[in-house]
Order: C-alpha cells, then sequence, then structure tokens
C-alpha cells in the first residue's frame, strides 16, 4: 500500500483522546496532524468523511456525568430544600395580618395547595431562573473551559449529535427541577398546613381542593413552557462563549432586565413581547372560571423566542472553530 492510502488508513484511529496515541488530535489551524486529518475547529471533520458515528456520547452517559457534578446536587439540593425553609420560616415569624385584598403570601398558610402556590411564584423569576440557566448554559460552555470540547468533536462525534444530546439532558435536567420545586412544596405545605381548599388571592374566596388539584398540573405545565425561553437563552450563550459563568450569568441578567421593563408603563403594548411578561399568567388555572387566553399567549410567546434561540445556537455551533 502507498504512502498516503497508509496514512488514510490510520487517520480515524488517531482521533479518539485517550487511548495511547502519541498526542491529541489537530486543532485550531490543523497543522501539525496527519495528511488530510480535519482539525477540530473548523467542522465535523472525522464524522463527516467516516459517516456519522450513531453510538458517541450516549444519553445515559451525558446524564450520569451531569448527575455526577456538584452543581447539579447543590442545586437540586436547594430546590427541594426551599419549602421546609419557608414552613420554618412561616412556623416561626408571627401570623399575618389580615387584609382587604389578599395576597399569595396572606394565604400560604391556607392549606398545601396556597403553600405550593405561593412558592412557584416568589421562585419562578429568579430561583428557578438560575437553576433553568445553569444546566443549559454551563453544559457545552464548560466542556470549552475544560478544553475537552475538541477532544468530542475528533472522537468522532458530529458536532449536531453533540449539541442535540448537550441540549436534551440539559431541558430533561430543567423541567426535573421546575417541576420538583412545586411538588416538594405541595408536599411541604400539606405536612405543616394541612389539605385545605385553595383560597384565591385578591378576593380570598374558597374553591374546593379536589376541584383545583387537576388544574395544578396545568400550573406546573405552564411554568415549564415559560422557563423554555431562559433554556434557549443560556443555550446559545454556552455555545458562544467557554466561559459557564458568562452563559449563565448572562441569561440571568436578561431575563432581569426583561422584568424590569415590564414594569415600565410608558412602554405599552410593546411590554406583551416580553419573554417574562407573561409568567404569572398560571395564576388564571386557579380560578373559578378556567381562562386560557393569558396563558396561551405566554406559551405561544415563549415556544417562539426558544425555537428562534435554539435554531440560532446550532448554526452558531456549526460554524464556530473550536480551538479549546
Amino acid at each position: 500500500m502507498s504512502g498516503p492510502d497508509r496514512t488514510q488508513a490510520r487517520e480515524p484511529a488517531t482521533a479518539a483522546p485517550g487511548d495511547g496515541a502519541a498526542g491529541p488530535p489537530a486543532t485550531g489551524n490543523g497543522s501539525g496532524g496527519a495528511a488530510g486529518a480535519p482539525a477540530a475547529g473548523n467542522g465535523v471533520g472525522i464524522a463527516r468523511g467516516g459517516g456519522p458515528v450513531r453510538g458517541t456520547l450516549p444519553l445515559r452517559v451525558e446524564f450520569v456525568r451531569q448527575f455526577r457534578r456538584r452543581r447539579t446536587l447543590v442545586m437540586f439540593g436547594l430546590l427541594l430544600a426551599l419549602p421546609w425553609i419557608l414552613v420554618a420560616a412561616f412556623a416561626l415569624g408571627p401570623a399575618p395580618v389580615q387584609q382587604s385584598s389578599l395576597r399569595l403570601s396572606d394565604l400560604a398558610t391556607q392549606g398545601g395547595l396556597n403553600f405550593a402556590a405561593f412558592v412557584l411564584s416568589v421562585s419562578a423569576t429568579l430561583l428557578l431562573v438560575v437553576a433553568v440557566a445553569l444546566f443549559c448554559g454551563d453544559t457545552v460552555a464548560s466542556e470549552a473551559s475544560w478544553s475537552s470540547l475538541r477532544y468530542l468533536l475528533a472522537a468522532p462525534v458530529p458536532r449536531d449529535r453533540l449539541l442535540r444530546q448537550k441540549l436534551v439532558v440539559a431541558l430533561t435536567y430543567s423541567a426535573t427541577a421546575v417541576v420538583a420545586l412545586p411538588l416538594m412544596a405541595l408536599l411541604a405545605g400539606t405536612v405543616a398546613f394541612g389539605w385545605n381548599d385553595i383560597r384565591l388571592p385578591g378576593t380570598g374566596e374558597a374553591v374546593a381542593a379536589a376541584s383545583v388539584l387537576p388544574r395544578f398540573g396545568i400550573v406546573v405545565g405552564y411554568a415549564l413552557v415559560s422557563q423554555l425561553v431562559v433554556a434557549a437563552l443560556a443555550f446559545l450563550l454556552s455555545v458562544s462563549t467557554d466561559s459557564p459563568l458568562g452563559a449563565v450569568g448572562g441569561a440571568v441578567g436578561l431575563v432581569i432586565v426583561s422584568t424590569i421593563l415590564q414594569a415600565v408603563d410608558a412602554l405599552g403594548v410593546v411590554r406583551e413581547f416580553l419573554p417574562t411578561f407573561w409568567n404569572a399568567a398560571w395564576v388564571d388555572a386557579l380560578a373559578p372560571e378556567l381562562d386560557w387566553s393569558r396563558m396561551a399567549k405566554g406559551a405561544s410567546l415563549s415556544v417562539t423566542y426558544a425555537v428562534v434561540l435554539v435554531a440560532l445556537a446550532f448554526r452558531r455551533f456549526r460554524r464556530k472553530d473550536v480551538v479549546s
């Protein structure tokens, strides 16, 4: 076999890191590698030349890798502990003063459902945003910061497959976080304050718990959909930088800016296009007459933003020169 043919025959074997090869695969400008060897920084490389490797980076492995990370355990620990911390805070503090216009905080101790609604209302604007941004913003940027992203691409793992696997795992952990918090709050509130009819904020009208419980699933589902825009934004920033803190902080910062802008009445109807404007529309699911109008607007806006941002993330990653 001639010289060039032998080089091509050996080329796939040099791509896998940690197999005892003499050195790491070529990256960046592609210099110093074997003849015709693709660089991880300028395309899919071996995955395109040798065909996509479908068995690389399985979801099970990625789930385990992300679960074992300290930030995952700490975040879930905080989410599961928060309802019990709030129960202790209500137990130690004075009884709430009865007011003519009742807020969710005034009704939190009326029963498990009221307490779960209160915990969701105070967590959806910050804590859940941080959790979702952490899981989706850290997933790719952390690989780049560890200088392991180029080795994953040279394994060979096609870029679209790598990004898809990362996104699926990040969204799964984000969804688990969003669902776990209100469910734990429902458990903690029921243990501490009993299983009573829910009282609606504003009027204090009581609604049977048996009729509201199925709607609580709508509340959790809408909270999950409203966080999709945070997840997609953090994911786009994650593929655009090698700083996990920058990706997570950028997503959280933009959500905070949106929350501030929605309080500016001078913006008028423009506020309805802010990604956080409809976040509290889940309250309509607890009303005596279920109203879908605001939740439909919020869900459609969040899904639209998420689809556009994820598409931009894939487009950005396909063209990105991975040198770290």
